[in-house]
């Protein structure tokens, strides 16, 4: 089996974990919030509720995601995968911001919990199953790098923090009797959650709009280059990332005298190099005699110096 076919198994694997996980958290979390009525177990069942849409969403994009580039789409479809995760931040946001105002609202006016037993016994069970997802969705971006699927690690991380804390609501309620703690923890887990939307959203804006890869990538990326010793020198590297493709673009500065086919051989010499660091990479090189003016800056001061 070929790494991009591993990939893919893992990445959908991945998707379909996240669905079945959700849908079982939802069903556990609603029993036990009629039950209670607890505004902090109705923020972890929301932020379920959520995760849920966020992983259909997902399941969508990483499959579209992995399709190859086709005669409309020459740079692929990878761009699906920040879209995807930007719907999803605007979810994540939304939810918590009615979670928030239900809980001003139970301060205002508090209500008693009932039942803490059931709540208490329903967010052990989802600790355990979302440390499970939380472990293997980590495991698949560390091999793939799919920015959706960490996305998704993220929602699931936050839900470990969300139920340890309504967890811990549940367990001071039943012993101190403090009604208020409930609902202030419910509207604290809402800022939360509205806190890792925005840092979502930054996220996807950086691919949809090309960023560039951060710094410590284009260092790795000129190490590499001038590793070569044929190379004297590299110019205009322009780095990008759409899903699970990095897109690095560079000009490599070479001997003028040395010969077309020998330049050509350094320059694929040079892409198997990065090939290596970055399996799923677009890379366009373009060979440059060392020393030689770029020909639109050499136009740019022509056309400076005439006017």
């Amino acid at each position: 089996m070929s790494v991009d076919e591993r990939q893919i198994r893992l990445r959908s694997r991945a998707t379909y974990a996240s669905v079945v996980v959700s849908v079982v958290l939802i069903a556990i979390k609603l029993v036990a919030w009629l039950a209670t009525g607890s505004v902090a177990l109705l923020s972890s069942l929301v932020d379920s509720s959520l995760d849920v849409v966020a992983a259909v969403v997902n399941l969508f994009a990483v499959r579209h995601a992995l399709e190859p580039a086709d005669r409309e789409h020459r740079f692929g479809h990878g761009k699906a995968e920040p879209l995807a995760a930007l719907g999803q931040a605007a979810f994540l946001a939304g939810g918590a911001l009615l979670l928030v105002l239900e809980a001003v609202n139970r301060m205002v006016s508090p209500a008693p919990i009932g039942r803490t037993g059931l709540g208490i016994a329903v967010m052990f069970v989802s600790i355990a199953i979302d440390g499970a997802l939380v472990l293997y969705q980590r495991y698949v971006v560390a091999r793939t790098k799919s920015l959706a699927i960490g996305a998704d690690e993220l929602h699931f991380r936050s839900d470990l923090f969300v139920n340890a804390a309504v967890l811990a609501a549940l367990l001071l309620d039943r012993f101190a009797q403090t009604p208020v703690l409930d609902p202030l923890l419910g509207g604290a887990i809402g800022l939360w959650i509205i806190y890792g939307s925005v840092r979502l959203l930054r996220l996807s804006l950086n691919q949809l709009m090309d960023h560039e890869l951060p710094d410590r990538e284009r260092a790795r990326i000129r190490q590499i280059v001038e590793s070569e010793s044929d190379v004297a020198a590299l110019h205009d590297l322009k780095t990008r990332a759409a899903g699970p493709v990095a897109f690095i673009q560079l000009h490599l500065e070479m001997d003028g005298s040395m010969r077309l086919s020998r330049a050509h051989e350094i320059s694929d010499e040079v892409e198997a190099k990065l090939r290596e660091a970055y399996p799923n990479a677009e890379i366009i090189i373009h060979q440059d005699p060392a020393g030689l003016e770029e020909p639109r800056q050499a136009f740019a001061a022509r056309t400076k110096a005439s006017g």
